[in-house]
């Protein structure tokens, strides 16, 4: 499977699902990695988020006095952003159609997790690209304890979404690999069972 063969029905499945999104709270420890990610970026930074939902994140990040920027491939998605007023575009990760080395901040929260092992590099070197050198790169994602790739068992969605689950020693060599610096990793217990990979990186 690639990455390209699964825009269509990511799109689908995140169109129809972005009203109960943009209703639900986020669980605490999700907004405490945020909140860490904030408080590594200094004061007016640009930041880019990627795979944004709705714009929750955005919203803060922009409130917090950061120059926002978000981009997801759901159009429902981008018009929740863009009616919470940030600047959102229709766009996935391998193209991304913005200004090279014009941000200070990559933010990925739950959404790299949609991409195949064999387009991760090139989705990274994607987002890479985008940032100025030394700029930081959040992604966090479910996995760590096995790989495995496509549907889960359970998933609401119609149709029901890719997964690529990453052991920690993948996840990382992705990321160094594709010319990032580690400056922060650890695994955060999600519930239900589910373990989270929380990744910071600076960009060569």
């Amino acid at each position: 499977m690639r990455y390209d063969d699964l825009l269509g029905p990511l799109r689908r499945a995140y169109d129809s699902d972005a009203g109960r999104r943009d209703s639900s709270a986020k669980q605490p420890w999700k907004l405490a990695e945020r909140q860490a990610f904030r408080d590594r970026l200094a004061p007016g930074s640009r930041l880019l988020e990627v795979g944004a939902g709705t714009g929750q994140d955005s919203v803060f990040f922009q409130r917090e006095g950061l120059a926002v920027v978000a981009v997801d491939l759901s159009p429902v998605m981008v018009e929740y952003c863009r009616a919470k007023g940030v600047e959102a575009h229709v766009r996935d990760f391998l193209h991304l159609d913005l200004p090279a080395g014009t941000f200070d901040a990559v933010y990925a929260m739950n959404c790299l997790l949609h991409v195949p092992n064999r387009d991760l590099a090139a989705v990274l070197a994607s987002i890479r690209a985008v940032l100025r050198p030394g700029g930081l790169l959040f992604a966090g994602v479910y996995g760590g304890t096995e790989s495995a790739e496509g549907p889960i068992d359970g998933d609401q969605h119609d149709p029901p979404r890719f997964f690529s689950r990453r052991t920690d020693d993948e996840l990382l060599g992705f990321v160094t690999t594709a010319g990032f610096g580690v400056v922060d990793f650890h695994p955060v217990d999600a519930g239900h069972g589910l373990r989270f990979q929380s990744l910071t990186a600076s960009s060569s």
